[in-house]
């Protein structure tokens, strides 16, 4: 396994405004929602093709307040988030938009973009390594949930990254799993 201080550290400087002194729930305050989940980590026959790393997957995100913007019958919120592969293979920060369609009944719906750093290979002759080409990805972030009672929800959560062929290597990678949210 490859160590990760480098990436815990960029996790916990992302996350540093949090303990800033400012109180992130309070009305109006900068932060809407966090969440965390359990992510299946390569999953194979979805957007990019065979599952080659292995795993699981740690997730966690921020959703701010700050920078919503109203669209169509939803809001476009910003987000920055972190994936920790629990078995040494790929993981990545990323940032970006995510545009949040709600029912009344709490199922919601939510398709963003964004972009992603890495610590997984570039090129490689393994063969339980992906190549991803570059260092910085585009990330498409796609989730299907339900919220409940005033602060919680539970969400099927999909995410691919690539770097849409503007690099000769370009095998993306997928995740797939569960995540559960606490609004503010």
């Amino acid at each position: 396994m490859r160590p990760y201080p480098r990436f815990l550290a960029l996790v916990l400087a992302a996350l540093a405004p949090a303990a800033s002194g400012a109180d992130p729930s309070a009305e109006g305050g900068w932060l809407a929602e966090v969440r965390g989940g359990v992510l299946s980590h390569d999953t194979g026959g979805l957007w990019s093709g065979d599952h080659v790393e292995h795993g699981f997957d740690l997730n966690g995100e921020l959703i701010f307040r700050r920078g919503s913007l109203p669209l169509g019958a939803g809001a476009l919120r910003p987000h920055l988030g972190a994936t920790w592969n629990t078995r040494g293979y790929t993981s990545k920060l990323y940032a970006g938009a995510t545009w949040r369609l709600a029912a009344d009944s709490g199922a919601f719906f939510e398709l963003g973009l964004g972009a992603a750093v890495h610590d997984g290979e570039l090129e490689t002759t393994k063969k339980d390594q992906k190549e991803l080409g570059s260092r910085l990805l585009f990330r498409i972030p796609i989730e299907v949930g339900f919220a409940f009672g005033e602060h919680h929800s539970l969400s099927l959560f999909f995410d691919h990254v690539s770097n849409a062929g503007l690099a000769d290597e370009n095998e993306g990678l997928d995740t797939l799993g569960l995540r559960y949210g606490h609004r503010f």
